[in-house]
């Protein structure tokens, strides 16, 4: 009877285990298979969308717009290149066949020992073919305010462009009459750009670098901080083409919501697309590049194409 009942004692024990443990062992080997296969697909898709950009267009009419016209607008590439030298982006760009080029800024990236020909290069064939606006961004700002940190480079890439024919809009504009367009490149101060939350702008800030558009002309500024549109739209920007947040990285699908800005806010309020205040419009381009945390996901670059045409729209 001991034998008899040790035995059933041991299988019952091992039955136990079959049903308890061994099934426990199944249901996380199923957790771990299913989330090593969605992490290979993230992985994926953020590879591939870490390599590729898409075009998005808008149209934008105003009567005081003389004649129609098309600007591609580049931000944000951040040293990126899309096939040997670029040549996917450029075929793409002379695809759209645009009057101009706008720059949005941070088409290098600032780091000490960084090269400055990939964005020279770029800028050099653009300037080549088209008339090219180029507002800085904060990294282009940062190699002028810090040369004990990056050396020469901000000479070396002011010599550069200068040899390419483009004067940047460094708290400047230029006025392009037969179109019936201003367009301003606006450079913030460092301050602007502190991580965490945006700092308060004074009321008459932009006024005092920028001076105050005509508003017998359609105004384009190019701000590549899309944090202060509400400033810049009381300014009198029409039109204000901004980048800086690279959509976000990591978009949320279904939501198209961007999650973390570069000045480290979870879910900023501007992380790409079409925005409106009043008679302003702002285009927020998600950018064509990436730095320090090198990853987009569901979250291709982009290049943005807009068109202008002289219509009955505009500012009130």
């Amino acid at each position: 009877m001991d034998i008899i009942y040790k035995r059933k004692e041991a299988y019952g024990s091992a039955e136990k285990d079959g049903l308890g443990s061994e099934k426990g062992c199944d249901m996380t080997d199923i957790l771990f298979t299913v989330g090593g296969v969605i992490l290979l697909v993230f992985l994926w898709i953020a590879l591939y969308d870490s390599n590729r950009f898409t075009l998005t267009g808008y149209r934008v009419e105003d009567r005081r717009i003389q004649k129609n016209c098309r600007a591609v607008v580049l931000s944000d590439l951040h040293n990126k290149q899309y096939g040997k030298n670029n040549e996917k982006l450029l075929e793409a760009i002379r695809a759209s066949e645009p009057d101009f080029i706008l720059v949005a800024g941070d088409i290098l990236t600032a780091k000490p020992g960084k090269r400055l020909d990939i964005a020279l290069h770029l800028m050099a064939e653009l300037a080549g073919q088209y008339p090219v606006y180029y507002g800085n961004g904060n990294h282009e700002h940062r190699l002028k305010l810090y040369p004990k940190v990056y050396g020469d480079m901000g000479d070396r890439y002011e010599e550069g462009l200068k040899a390419a024919g483009i004067d940047r809009l460094v708290n400047c504009h230029v006025e392009l009459e037969e179109l019936g367009l201003d367009i301003y490149g606006v450079e913030l101060d460092r301050f602007y750009y502190k991580r965490f939350r945006v700092q308060h702008m004074e009321p008459d800030y932009l006024g005092q670098i920028l001076g105050t558009p005509d508003e017998r002309h359609f105004t384009v500024l190019i701000a590549h901080n899309p944090d202060y549109f509400p400033q810049y739209a009381e300014w009198g920007a029409d039109l204000v083409l901004a980048g800086h947040v690279h959509g976000g990285m990591v978009r949320i699908p279904f939501l198209n919501r961007g999650v973390l800005s570069p000045n480290v806010r979870f879910f900023p309020k501007y992380d790409g697309g079409e925005y409106r205040r009043g008679g302003a419009r702002m285009l927020l381009s998600r950018g064509l590049g990436m730095h320090t945390i090198p990853i987009r996901l569901f979250n291709p670059g982009e290049l943005m194409v807009v068109e202008f045409s002289a219509g009955e729209e505009g500012r009130p």
